[in-house]
């Protein structure tokens, strides 16, 4: 069977743009390999990290820059610190030393300094001080009311008077003499105020203890105008002088302090036996005094203990018993508290009574003997005492305007 073929009828083909004709007759790019690629992203890479690491660098170098300019303003800073704080020191130093200057010319200008540094220096031991009130109220009235004088006369008549020794040191003062430690005390006999009142302080010093040199060279130092001061000799027993120092001694010790005030009788004793040593410096370490074994004279000092030889340290118990005995039953000292039976018997057996050349049996005898080789008993002692009247003489005129008036 005759097949027939249907001739297929071909499309009309679309004319092609000429964008179209002109790309397709242009080469395509060529592809760029991987390795390149990846070089040149290391570049990149590296290229950032040194800007990065420059970068770093330069914040570093200002960071370090501004702390070295910042160091450097703070150490400048902490040197003008230091220069001002040298200089205020510099300053306060000159200043305080002006200070001490001055203060060391004022009080060797001032006759009351300059006999307590004689009494503690040349007089250690062999000087005393006292100080009353003079009530002028009460001298007034017995010159004007009782005598009937004219205030001007009166005036005349205390400016010229000078105070016994006997009333300025007296342990219980009279009218018109009285003590008081109160700031604005008041006269016990007229209630006077404290602007009637004049201190008068009296210093003596035993003047057989000291060189005569010296006690010249304290008179010279001393105003000699409007009699401010005055000067008067008294002769005495070495024995009274001494019972005299025991009392200011057992005054202003404090017998509820055992320790104490044993150690300072200690020291007020060897400061009036040796008064040339510094005994304020050997105590102020001192724990302990003991008797030496050892010692035949004398004394040591070993640490904190100060060792006395026997009869030294014998005398300081006869000291302690003399001191204590009226506030005690018996005497305290450093053995203990003793009466005088048992004082007696210990010195007896240390060998101190022989040394003494004390052969006496009964027990105050052996007392009696004892005091009086420990002070000097019936030997004479000159005394010297310089009363300070500057302070009567100033008030005398002020009570006077008043009276006046």
């Amino acid at each position: 069977m005759a097949t027939t073929k249907k001739s297929a009828k071909k499309k009309p083909a679309k004319k092609a743009s000429p964008a179209a004709k002109k790309g397709a007759g242009a080469k395509k790019p060529a592809k760029r390999p991987a390795a390149a690629k990846s070089a040149t992203k290391a570049t990149a890479a590296k290229s950032a990290k040194a800007a990065a690491k420059s970068q770093k660098g330069a914040a570093k170098k200002a960071v370090a820059k501004s702390q070295g300019a910042a160091s450097k303003s703070q150490k400048i800073a902490v040197k003008s610190q230091k220069v001002a704080a040298k200089s205020r020191a510099a300053a306060a130093s000159k200043a305080s030393k002006s200070s001490a200057a001055k203060a060391a010319k004022r009080r060797a200008s001032d006759p009351a300094e300059v006999l307590r540094e004689f009494a503690a220096s040349e007089a250690r031991g062999h000087a005393s001080e006292y100080e009353t009130l003079l009530c002028l109220a009460c001298i007034f009235d017995l010159f004007t009311k009782q005598l009937g004088l004219a205030p001007r006369t009166a005036y005349s008549e205390i400016k010229r008077y000078t105070p016994p020794v006997e009333e300025l040191t007296a342990r219980t003062p009279s009218r018109p003499y009285f003590d008081s430690e109160g700031r604005n005390p008041r006269c016990p006999y007229c209630d006077s105020a404290k602007r009637w009142h004049a201190r008068v302080t009296t210093h003596r010093v035993e003047s057989s203890a000291v060189s005569p040199a010296a006690t010249r060279a304290l008179l010279a130092k001393l105003p000699k105008s409007e009699e401010q001061f005055t000067t008067v000799e008294r002769k005495a027993t070495a024995q009274a002088v001494f019972y005299e120092w025991l009392d200011e001694l057992r005054a202003r010790l404090d017998f509820e302090d055992d320790r104490a005030w044993m150690t300072e009788a200690a020291r007020a004793y060897l400061e009036r036996r040796e008064p040339k040593t510094d005994w304020a410096e050997v105590f102020r370490t001192a724990r302990a005094v003991r008797r030496s074994q050892r010692l035949s004279e004398g004394w040591e000092q070993d640490g904190g203990r100060v060792f006395l030889a026997p009869p030294l340290y014998s005398d300081i118990l006869l000291v302690q018993y003399l001191v204590s005995r009226s506030h005690r039953h018996g005497g305290r000292t450093f053995e203990g508290r003793l009466t005088l039976l048992e004082l007696v018997r210990r010195m007896r057996h240390s060998g101190h009574l022989d040394a003494q050349g004390i052969t006496e049996r009964d027990q105050f005898e052996v007392l009696e003997k004892l005091v009086e080789g420990l002070t000097g008993g019936g030997r004479p002692v000159k005394l010297l005492y310089v009363i300070d009247l500057r302070d009567l003489r100033d008030k005398v005129r002020d009570v006077y305007a008043r009276y006046a008036a």
